[in-house]
């Protein structure tokens, strides 16, 4: 069988249509049987503090997706989560600039991760990470989608690339000139990655817990 763009999304939409055909509609054997179906039991973030405002304006917040190094432990390359964020972070501190994690749970669109965590930063600078890989480094005065610079392309992201995400990121906190970082591009990485991409963002979305909203989290020693 020919594995095309056309097949690929075919599939997905297969995916979501069968997914979404388990919602409840209301009553406690549909609640039951949703329970049941979820990809991922859910997790529970009790316990965990609120994330608070920063004031240190060296600060860049690293705001990582609901199922990152929990429900979704690599990048949608195979890439591990924990070395994702030890790169980043290192990026940042060889800039000799600060970082903080938080978890969003309130949302899996990464350009609104980035865009939250920007505004909890002293610096006015954030990161957002979606469990698959996709990043996006935000600045708190700007719009949603009018971000610093995106990496959508989260098969191609190596670990050198999220250490350079890191030190860009710290370099706008710096007020420093910033060379946008070049990325490999490849047109059919979209029909390649389709379904795992739509799987993982379900995953991801199932996760979400908005009365906790953001948390902070420090990841895995």
């Amino acid at each position: 069988m020919e594995v095309n763009e056309q097949l690929v999304q075919a599939i997905t939409q297969e995916v979501l249509r069968q997914l979404n055909s388990k919602q409840p509609d209301g009553n406690m054997e549909d609640h039951s049987r949703r329970s049941q179906t979820r990809m991922r039991p859910k997790h529970s973030y009790a316990g965990y503090p609120r994330a608070k405002q920063g004031t240190n304006p060296k600060e860049v917040v690293i705001g990582v997706g609901a199922a990152f190094q929990e429900e979704i432990t690599q990048t949608i390359s195979g890439l591990e989560l924990d070395e994702v964020l030890r790169n980043i972070r290192a990026g940042i501190e060889e800039e000799d600039m600060e970082s903080r994690v938080v978890k969003v749970l309130d949302t899996s669109d990464v350009a609104f991760m980035a865009l939250e965590s920007a505004k909890l930063s002293g610096s006015g600078i954030g990161i957002g990470i979606q469990s698959k890989g996709t990043t996006v480094i935000h600045q708190k005065d700007l719009y949603p989608l009018t971000n610093l610079e995106l990496f959508p392309q989260a098969p191609l992201i190596t670990l050198e690339i999220y250490r350079k995400i890191g030190r860009n990121a710290a370099k706008y906190v710096k007020g420093e000139s910033v060379t946008p970082i070049e990325c490999t591009n490849d047109p059919m990485v979209r029909a390649k990655f389709q379904v795992k991409a739509a799987l993982m963002h379900i995953i991801e979305t199932e996760q979400l817990d908005p009365d906790k909203k953001i948390i902070e989290w420090e990841g895995r020693k």
